[in-house]
């Protein structure tokens, strides 16, 4: 029966091999699984993130591990999922860069518009203010965007403040 890819074995003659810094990433992984399920403290998780990383042999890490259950992973951030063919989603991000680039480029293109034969830039004048209304629209616009795409945050407390320390506790 195979082991679980991320149980470290000592045996089978792979105990005294030099373990890889991938093999220690990969075992401080196991531990933020253990440590986000509750099985490791954070007292407990430090020194045997230590442990790991001074760890040289496959036996070491074996070791760190050998009380928690197989088959522990760190929670990895949600990737976006996308269908096959489905096109790119467009980001706030990516809107407010590139009107940011627009709008400045309109600066210099004002500069450089002919004035009337009085020395009057009207031209550049209204190039420069309705660049302005249409960047401020698109930028504001953006934001709201970005804020809607945000997940609500989430409560931890219950509605409820935090407990204070005891008079005399030494807080």
């Amino acid at each position: 029966m195979a082991e679980p890819p991320d149980q470290m074995p000592a045996a089978a003659g792979r105990g005294d091999l030099r373990a890889s810094h991938a093999d220690r990433d990969q075992v401080i992984g196991t531990l933020k699984g253990a440590f986000v399920q509750g099985r490791l403290d954070k007292e407990e998780f430090d020194l045997r993130v230590g442990q790991t990383l001074a760890s040289r042999t496959y036996a070491e890490l074996a070791a760190v591990t050998a009380d928690l259950p197989g088959g522990l992973t760190a929670a990895q951030p949600p990737q976006p999922v996308r269908t096959p063919g489905e096109r790119r989603v467009l980001r706030p991000g990516l809107v407010k860069t590139v009107a940011t680039v627009l709008y400045a480029g309109m600066w210099p293109l004002a500069a450089v518009l002919p004035g009337s034969s009085e020395g009057d830039p009207r031209d550049g004048v209204n190039l420069v203010g309705m660049a302005t209304l249409i960047y401020l629209l698109v930028f504001v616009s953006a934001c709201v965007w970005a804020q809607a795409l945000r997940p609500p945050p989430e409560k931890h407390s219950g509605g409820q403040l935090p407990q204070r320390p005891a008079p005399g506790a030494g807080g």
